[in-house]
């Protein structure tokens, strides 16, 4: 299969984005949680719903009601509290972890300064904490500071993959800076890419069995020319 040049590929992911907006509408970028709040539930949501990762993001506030007192939980405790989440053992020292670097090197359990900080600045930054990869720092500065990054998590992967925009051999990290590339450095554009790209992995370019007759992609999508497109 050839690789398309990048031009040809910046007008595809423009074409994606305004076929998907038309699809499930423009959503306005506005931070949902406060930055401590999506960062760590973030990383409770590695590998877990989001009803689960909601549910062991309130039993472990309601438990301990602050970010020091989880930070000076039992280990074990902690991770019986955010059991709901999957891999609470491994998430639990990692969180309490990130915390303790947090506090320590920013006298408070806050992590508002990155909102001055350039993208690629606090994209490190962030990446430096304890079980915090790309996709959730990219994730934090997007919904929390509008900076202009991309988090691809694996309905964004899978969708890029199947229409054409990344190959198919591409994992989910490099995928970060490859799509990012492709469209325009604003964040709202960003911000619609990433959910509408969400939206369409979850309900319609599903995993197993993608329900390609709901698809407004299928002419453009290199995954339905080669496996549902009608033979000539």
């Amino acid at each position: 299969m050839s690789v398309e040049p990048q031009a040809a590929l910046r007008a595809k992911a423009e074409e994606v984005y305004r076929r998907l907006l038309d699809l499930f509408g423009e959503h306005p970028l506005t931070p949902r949680r406060e930055p401590m709040h999506e960062l760590i539930s973030t990383m409770l949501s590695h590998r877990t719903t989001q009803a689960n990762e909601a549910q062991a993001f309130s039993n472990m506030w309601v438990r301990y009601g602050s970010w020091e007192a989880i930070r000076d939980a039992d280990t074990g405790e902690l991770a019986a509290t955010i059991e709901p989440a999957n891999y609470p053992e491994s998430k639990a020292p990692r969180i309490q972890e990130t915390l303790d670097r947090i506090i320590t090197e920013r006298g408070e359990p806050s992590i508002d300064f990155l909102r001055d900080l350039p993208a690629a600045e606090g994209l490190a930054w962030l990446m430096s904490l304890p079980g915090v990869g790309i996709k959730t720092a990219s994730l934090v500065l997007l919904f929390c500071f509008s900076k202009p990054v991309l988090p691809v998590d694996t309905h964004v992967h899978r969708v890029s993959q199947r229409v054409g925009l990344i190959g198919e051999k591409i994992g989910a990290n490099p995928a970060h800076a490859l799509l990012l590339e492709l469209l325009p450095p604003e964040p709202h554009v960003l911000f619609n890419f990433h959910v509408n790209l969400l939206r369409h992995g979850q309900r319609i370019c599903i995993w197993k069995s993608p329900r390609c007759e709901r698809c407004p992609l299928t002419d453009i999508c290199n995954w339905y020319q080669t496996h549902r497109a009608p033979r000539k």
